[in-house]
C-alpha cells in the first residue's frame, strides 16, 4: 500500500493511504502541488464559498486537499464501495465536518448529469483510462460548472490536442484551456468555463 500527502492547509502532511487495487492512480503529490499553484493563484487563496466536486474520486486526495484549504463543499463520487470506505474513515480521522465534505457511492457520469446546471465552481475529473469516459464526462461537467469556474481533468491524451479534435464540441464550446502538464503517460489540463461575451451587436450604431 503506497502514500499520497495533502500538501496544505489545515490537514497539511496527514497521509492517505492508497491501496493497491486495479485502475487506482492518484495524482501525484508533486503534480498537485502544481496544480494547486496554479488555483490559489486563479482563486487569490480565497477558497471560502467554493463548491467542489471531485469525480471519480479514488482516494479522494484531490478533494480533501481542497477542503483543507478551506473550500465551502467538497463532494467526492467514487462507485467503488471499497474507495468510498476508506475516503469515510478519512473523514472521520480527520474529523472533516460533515457539512464541508460529503462522500457519495454513486456512478460519476450519472452524478454529473444530474447536478443543477452551472452548480460547481471547481470539477476535478479524473476518469479511469481507455474505457471512452472523458467525452461524456467533460461534456456533463462543462453544464455543471459556473460561468467562470475551473475544472482540473487527468487523461492519456494532450488536452489541447483533444479539444481541438471535437468537430462538435457543444457544451465544451466554453471551456478554454488556461494551464497544462505533462507527468510521465499523464497528461493534465485547467480548463476554465468562459463567461458569457456580450453580443456582437451591442453598442453598434444602427443606421
Amino acid at each position: 500500500m503506497g502514500q499520497v500527502r495533502i500538501i496544505a492547509g489545515q490537514w497539511r502532511r496527514r497521509l492517505i493511504p492508497v491501496p493497491d487495487r486495479p485502475g487506482l492512480r492518484p495524482t501525484p503529490d508533486r503534480v498537485r502541488e502544481t496544480v494547486f499553484n496554479w488555483l490559489e493563484h486563479l482563486l487569490d487563496r480565497d477558497w471560502s464559498g467554493i463548491q467542489v466536486l471531485d469525480a471519480f474520486a479514488g482516494t479522494g486526495v484531490l478533494g480533501f486537499e481542497a477542503a483543507s484549504r478551506g473550500a465551502m463543499r467538497v463532494t467526492l463520487v467514487d462507485k467503488d464501495r471499497d474507495a468510498c470506505g476508506e475516503m469515510l474513515r478519512l473523514c472521520a480521522t480527520l474529523k472533516a465536518p460533515t457539512q464541508q465534505i460529503q462522500v457519495l457511492q454513486a456512478d460519476a457520469l450519472r452524478h454529473l448529469a444530474e447536478r443543477p446546471r452551472a452548480s460547481l465552481d471547481l470539477i476535478f475529473l479524473d476518469p479511469p483510462f481507455r474505457q471512452a469516459l472523458l467525452e461524456p464526462a467533460l461534456a456533463a461537467a462543462a453544464l455543471a460548472l459556473r460561468p467562470g469556474g475551473l475544472m482540473y481533468v487527468e487523461s492519456e491524451r494532450p488536452m489541447d490536442e483533444w479539444l481541438a479534435g471535437q468537430a462538435d464540441r457543444g457544451p465544451l464550446a466554453h471551456l478554454e484551456l488556461i494551464r497544462s502538464l505533462r507527468a510521465g503517460q499523464v497528461m493534465a489540463g485547467l480548463l476554465s468555463s468562459r463567461k458569457s461575451e456580450p453580443s456582437t451587436t451591442q453598442g453598434r450604431e444602427h443606421p
